[in-house]
């Protein structure tokens, strides 16, 4: 039994055409390095101080990309399939996009799980299955990609992927 749904943002719910060349550019010049990925992983491994100016770079190229924000059809069906169940989102967007994304799409949760919480996939499950106070194991959690199938098994929550299958936001 499904107790408790979470669900993944970019890719899940919305899509999100990020310039992540540009972005990759800006996180060079901050940490004087080439870029070695993958992003979240790279990111993880700096210091606080340096990971603050690149979640400034981040948050600006995902804000900059809002405007050009698609919706994902088949994940906002099964978010109004599950509107009566305690619902969490994680995401490793910044809260300044996810604040702009939901309040444009009218859609509410009652935990959110930001990159600024943790860059670590499991981990931000671990901590929304908590918050909800529901056992991983009745809970579902829905993305769109491999790697949210195998964060969701050790985690051990129950998974379901959807599609990308996308349609346009009307403008607010």
């Amino acid at each position: 039994m499904i107790e408790a749904v979470i669900f993944d943002l970019d890719g899940t719910l919305i899509n999100l055409p990020v310039n992540y060349d540009k972005l990759i550019e800006g996180i060079e010049k901050i940490t004087k390095t080439d870029y070695v990925g993958p992003l979240t992983v790279a990111v993880s491994k700096l210091d606080e101080k340096t990971k603050k100016r690149v979640f400034k770079v981040w948050d600006e190229a995902e804000l900059a990309a809002l405007a050009e924000m698609t919706v994902n059809d088949e994940g906002m069906a099964v978010y109004r399939e599950f509107s009566e169940k305690p619902r969490a989102l994680v995401t490793m967007q910044g809260k300044a996009l996810v604040k702009a994304a939901l309040k444009r799409l009218g859609l509410s949760f009652n935990v959110v799980v930001t990159r600024e919480n943790s860059l670590d996939r499991v981990e931000q499950l671990k901590h929304a299955t908590r918050t909800l106070r529901m056992p991983a194991e009745r809970t579902l959690f829905i993305g769109n990609t491999q790697g949210d199938s195998h964060a969701a098994k050790n985690a051990e929550c129950q998974f379901r992927r959807v599609g990308t299958n996308k349609s346009a936001v009307p403008n607010p």
